[in-house]
């Protein structure tokens, strides 16, 4: 299995009283009420428990970006990951991911992604993104082309990576008069592109067709099963049968020595979910054009989204937090009832302190991560790194999309 760390890097320090008065605390909520020291503070705690985690044995990190919030204090992804391809020296730098449609110049973005390869030698896995509804308004992007700005993006990379230039692009959205990338990524063809996402039917079968893997993201295991059968059939379409190597899942883990402390850091996902679905306005998450014709009728009547209780989560193991033998036996079901070779815990969220976090980290590295490799290696869970499967099908547009031998 590929065995990931994951924190929202959170920003807790900001006056709740005024997030109350304004009605949100999301996208328009004033950043007059950031504190650049604390801010300090927490990313360099965030650095020392990224490099702790590798020390412990992680298989990788896992980043992700957002604006205009403060439960996640990434505003450029890959700033963190050029950090830590220079600081670490095994550990896997998982993106997860760069928001395509955001990037008004995917070949400058092309660059990044080959300089922090480079660094780090290879251990780059360059994940990408739609990016959320808020995004799109955070950097002024239109919403109603955030596919087509996504996919005509990501051949604009794949293209910039792959085939020598110069060359020109002339598409619905981008134009470069020269394309002539002379920083290349370290791996070849190019570092392996990984998929996350919620709810999206598009983006599960645009993976598949691109044999990329899909991670979920801490969705129901009813859920996730009914993502694995869509990238599954996608998958037959265009002639492979997908395997564990495909999916990815993350789930909220936290674990402590006692189950009372690790229930106390649990409940910080709770202010995280707070701040994820109950203080963003509707119409900034799900902007006029973001959703597709499918997420609409999906959405059409339904209630709006709020936070089961804790216990409630803990029941559907939506939130996992206990000691490390509780934590283990939990995570089981999970990894027998979706099989992922790709398993992220997000462990600390909120008002975990740096030293919790810490010692989370600890007891994942030394106790958790092994039993789940154990655990793994009997469901037959190897990682993409383990079976080497396929990178990608390459520069190939989606209307020239053909099948491929089952075998290759």
């Amino acid at each position: 299995m590929h065995l990931m760390y994951f924190t929202e890097q959170p920003f807790g320090s900001y006056p709740r009283a005024e997030a109350e008065k304004f009605g949100y605390s999301t996208t328009l909520f004033s950043n007059k009420h950031f504190d650049a020291n604390e801010a300090s503070r927490l990313y360099n705690e965030r650095l020392e428990e990224y490099l702790y985690a590798e020390e412990v044995g992680v298989d990788g990190i896992m980043l992700n970006e957002h604006h205009n919030a403060p439960y996640c204090m990434q505003a450029k992804i890959n700033i963190f990951a050029s950090i830590l391809a220079a600081m670490t020296k095994r550990v896997k730098l998982v993106l997860l991911g760069n928001p395509l449609p955001l990037s008004d110049n995917p070949v400058r973005l092309a660059e990044e992604i080959g300089m922090i390869d480079l660094v780090s030698k290879g251990r780059l896995v360059s994940g990408i993104v739609r990016g959320s509804g808020g995004e799109q308004l955070a950097t002024n992007t239109n919403p109603a082309f955030n596919r087509e700005r996504f996919e005509e993006a990501h051949d604009l990379l794949i293209k910039a990576w792959t085939q020598p230039g110069p060359w020109r692009w002339e598409g619905n959205h981008y134009q470069l008069r020269v394309v002539n990338q002379w920083v290349l990524p370290y791996q070849k063809p190019h570092p392996r592109i990984w998929v996350p996402g919620i709810f999206s039917t598009e983006t599960v079968v645009w993976s598949a067709e691109h044999r990329y893997p899909y991670i979920a993201l801490n969705t129901t295991l009813d859920a996730t099963k009914a993502i694995w059968k869509i990238y599954d059939d996608a998958a037959a379409r265009v002639g492979y049968t997908a395997g564990p190597e495909q999916r990815g899942y993350l789930i909220r883990c936290h674990v402590q020595d006692n189950e009372e402390k690790a229930h106390q850091g649990g409940k910080q996902f709770m202010w995280m979910q707070g701040e994820f679905l109950g203080k963003s306005h509707p119409y900034w998450t799900m902007p006029s054009g973001y959703g597709s014709p499918t997420t609409r009728k999906q959405r059409l009547g339904a209630k709006k989204a709020v936070a089961p209780p804790y216990e409630q989560q803990l029941e559907t193991l939506q939130i996992i937090a206990g000691t490390p033998d509780q934590v283990v036996k939990k995570l089981r079901v999970i990894m027998e009832q979706t099989r992922p070779s790709i398993l992220a815990l997000w462990a600390n969220d909120g008002g975990v302190s740096h030293k919790d976090s810490m010692n989370c980290i600890r007891l994942l590295g030394q106790e958790v991560m092994p039993a789940l490799r154990d655990i793994g290696k009997g469901l037959g869970l190897k990682s993409p790194f383990e079976v080497n499967s396929p990178v990608s099908l390459a520069y190939t547009p989606k209307d020239q999309l053909k099948p491929v031998p089952a075998s290759a």
